[in-house]
């Protein structure tokens, strides 16, 4: 059901779009249509967070015709996909290092909502672009803060407490600049089901930003986790985004890998971490659909005196560029 609402989305976001299921629902036709944008609203399948849906409305947004302007309703926070707090902190700034800026530029949590009911809604706005720069991002830089988000609803206020000083009390003995806000939500803006979680950032000198998160189990499903075991295990995640390094971190590899394909006849480079998985998957679908490769080279720890191993991404953009965007 969650891949029905997404073939949805896309319908709504573009125009003369063909999709053709056949019966037993094994095969999918899709003819793309024009990205349209404008002012829409979503209801997400409760089954996977609007993460899931954010991150494809991410690569494609900058390429509207109309600046993009949805309402996205469903789970925001969940242990499977990228929670909305991850991708508002590390997706938006990595998006205005390609030229992609603007006040229009935000993701704003209206309510949250956890899994399995949901009940969450965010708004998220995105203005279009032309074309986009090439980027040099080869220095991620030293650590310069930690700022972090721990929220809870429909549970005690108390919960956020104390999984934000399990947190400092591992993170602390590092950095003396941390800063995590709670956020506690009351009423309608509490979503369905009761849970709790953490988002904590790692921003460096050069405006490099690694983060990490988790979430408690759903209400029914698993074994109830404590908050400060949580917030212990999220501290402890962030130290391995850190020590995995790279200008980029795990969650937005693709992203950025295919900002720079489409970028100007250009050279662009940029450090990341090991490769994750599904960035390793879809440097194939890159190949198949741009014919684009990437000249990798490993950097081993010695030679950047940090972390783990890392690999430099380079690559000659496309040229792409917006055909439709309105000229005003």
């Amino acid at each position: 059901d969650f891949e029905a609402s997404f073939i949805r989305l896309i319908d709504k976001v573009t125009n003369g779009s063909r999709i053709e299921i056949n019966q037993t629902g094994t095969t999918l036709y899709y003819q793309p249509g024009l990205l349209y944008g404008g002012s829409l609203e979503h209801d997400c399948s409760p089954s996977r967070s609007i993460g899931y849906y954010l991150e494809s409305l991410l690569c494609l947004a900058p390429f509207m015709k109309h600046p993009l302007k949805i309402v996205l309703r469903g789970v925001t926070n969940d242990q499977v996909d990228p929670s909305v707090d991850v991708l508002k902190a590390t997706a938006l700034p990595l998006l205005r290092k390609f030229g992609i800026d603007g006040e229009n530029l935000e993701i704003k949590i209206n309510r949250r909502g956890m899994p399995p009911k949901g009940g969450g809604e965010i708004l998220f706005t995105c203005p279009v672009r032309k074309v986009l720069q090439p980027i040099q991002f080869t220095d991620p830089g030293k650590i310069k803060r930690i700022r972090g988000t721990a929220y809870s609803v429909r549970v005690s206020p108390q919960m956020a407490n104390r999984m934000v000083e399990s947190a400092r009390g591992i993170l602390n003995k590092f950095l003396p600049d941390i800063y995590i806000y709670t956020d506690h939500m009351k009423g309608v803006s509490s979503g369905k089901s009761p849970g709790f979680g953490m988002c904590l950032t790692a921003e460096t000198i050069n405006g490099t930003i690694l983060s990490a998160e988790l979430a408690s189990n759903p209400q029914g499903q698993g074994t109830a986790v404590l908050p400060e075991e949580l917030g212990q295990n999220c501290a402890k995640l962030l130290l391995e985004e850190v020590y995995r390094g790279g200008c980029v971190d795990s969650t937005n590899q693709s992203l950025a890998l295919l900002l720079m394909t489409l970028g100007q006849w250009d050279v662009s480079k940029v450090l990341l971490g090991p490769l994750s998985p599904y960035t390793i998957e879809f440097l194939r679908h890159l190949r198949s659909f741009f014919q684009i490769m990437f000249k990798i080279e490993t950097k081993t720890p010695e030679e950047e005196h940090m972390g783990g191993e890392k690999v430099l991404m380079t690559c000659v953009g496309v040229g792409f560029s917006n055909l439709s965007k309105t000229i005003r």
